[in-house]
């Protein structure tokens, strides 16, 4: 099995903050991150395709596509937008890492099996700060 990984960057900005909750309960659970008025960073985004080389083209996935699918379904959608309230993708959900990463799963395993059918996606990393990122294996 080959392993090929492609990079993206785009800003966003969100806040972290439950609706159910009072403001002093999102505040000691989310700190500075429930800031009304949001906060940003500027986000990487690496997802990393498995498969075997096409016989014709050497290829696990073309790069090119891949970061054209990228672009299109994810980064334009997101980039110096606000993912609480501009992405549709995310509307009505916690705008954590965590969910947000699963999101971005949905859309791009389907287009990615369709645009290279021996191909799968295997792992998304979302880096937040250099502190904070997280992965996700479709699990």
């Amino acid at each position: 099995m080959i392993y090929i990984s492609r990079k993206e960057h785009f800003n966003a900005a969100h806040k972290l903050y439950n609706p159910n909750w009072s403001r002093e309960r999102n505040e000691a659970v989310f700190g500075p991150c429930a800031n009304e008025y949001y906060h940003g960073h500027n986000f990487e985004l690496t997802v990393t395709v498995k498969g075997r080389p096409d016989p014709e083209t050497g290829f696990v996935m073309d790069m090119k596509k891949l970061g054209d699918l990228m672009k299109t379904l994810v980064v334009d959608r997101v980039d110096h937008k606000n993912l609480n309230v501009d992405v549709d993708f995310m509307r009505d959900k916690m705008a954590s890492c965590e969910v947000f990463i699963e999101e971005i799963w949905k859309i791009l395993a389907p287009a990615i099996a369709e645009a290279a059918p021996h191909a799968r996606l295997h792992k998304l990393l979302l880096v937040e700060t250099p502190k904070n990122f997280v992965e996700y294996y479709g699990e």
